[in-house]
């Protein structure tokens, strides 16, 4: 039976720790058509040792960061598998995985990304995706399915959903080749929303796929009180509306963003005396608002 190579592709920024135990991971991985890219998006810490030890892999030293969707658009760029994977460093993975999600893939040509289960690392029966509804054009918000409950089998049943999870997207070269690279204006958070509209207007369709799973590193509780999150949220739910959302309902979508969400986040912020938040914030809605050409999509050329 044929089996298509397929790229995988990780970003390490100041996380050689996690990547080295992402590639130790991979190396349990049963499929036997595989190229591994790791993308380095100038980290402090030398990423050289990733050679030493797992001298087949393929290493792009980014001059500067990137960010998700640039280290990403990097590592596809060189890629030469008919199918690519992005996964984050601080995650492992279960030895089946890419057989799973490939054979989801091939089963229709309507499939233009799969997402396997996501699971906790530190608590490996805590479900962290499994589906997402779409985000409400008017509040910029969606709901993700299984999160934060116990994994008993509840959601063993794949299925068409809205949105990926950025930790780990299996997507098709032809589908890339068709709609472009990811948005490079997002840098954090929102890109991989951003991808999943484009690949869906585009006639394609978004998979869960819990045949198998990953686990994720990530706190339940990380990033809480990052003025990075705080701003990056704040600008990309306004960029990621601005792209997606058409007239004339983004009419009521820039009416609920000015008249509720921003008075509201910024009054939290206010009375919490979170100051430096709140600057933040308001920072991220003006660059959100006033950023030109936001419309632009890079093209993948290999």
């Amino acid at each position: 039976m044929n089996k298509p190579l397929i790229s995988v592709i990780t970003i390490n920024y100041n996380g050689l720790i996690h990547t080295m135990d992402f590639l130790a991971s991979f190396q349990k991985v049963t499929y036997p058509n595989v190229e591994i890219i790791v993308v380095d998006n100038a980290s402090k810490e030398s990423p050289d040792s990733i050679l030493d030890e797992y001298p087949d892999t393929i290493l792009i030293k980014n001059p500067v960061n990137e960010g998700f969707a640039g280290g990403n658009n990097r590592g596809m760029e060189v890629a030469k598998g008919e199918f690519f994977f992005l996964i984050n460093n601080d995650t492992e993975v279960a030895p089946d995985i890419l057989e799973a999600i490939l054979e989801r893939t091939q089963k229709s040509e309507k499939v233009g990304l799969v997402c396997p289960k996501i699971l906790y690392h530190e608590q490996p029966d805590i479900i962290q995706y499994a589906g997402f509804s779409a985000i409400n054009p008017i509040t910029g918000r969606g709901k993700g399915k299984g999160y934060l409950e116990k994994d008993n089998g509840q959601h063993q049943v794949a299925e068409i959903t809205q949105l990926a999870h950025g930790a780990a997207m299996f997507i098709p070269k032809k589908v890339v080749n068709e709609i472009g690279l990811m948005a490079e204006l997002y840098f954090l958070y929102y890109e991989e929303m951003d991808y999943c509209e484009r690949i869906k207007q585009a006639g394609y369709e978004i998979w869960y796929e819990p045949k198998s799973y990953i686990l994720h590193k990530e706190s339940m509780s990380v990033g809480k009180n990052s003025l990075l999150k705080t701003y990056y949220m704040s600008r990309n739910r306004w960029l990621y509306l601005r792209r997606n959302v058409e007239y004339p309902l983004f009419i009521f979508t820039a009416g609920y963003y000015l008249l509720v969400a921003l008075p509201k986040n910024l009054l939290v912020y206010v009375f919490r005396s979170e100051w430096d938040h709140f600057r933040k914030y308001f920072k991220g809605f003006l660059d959100g608002l006033f950023l030109k050409d936001i419309k632009e999509n890079p093209t993948l050329i290999n």
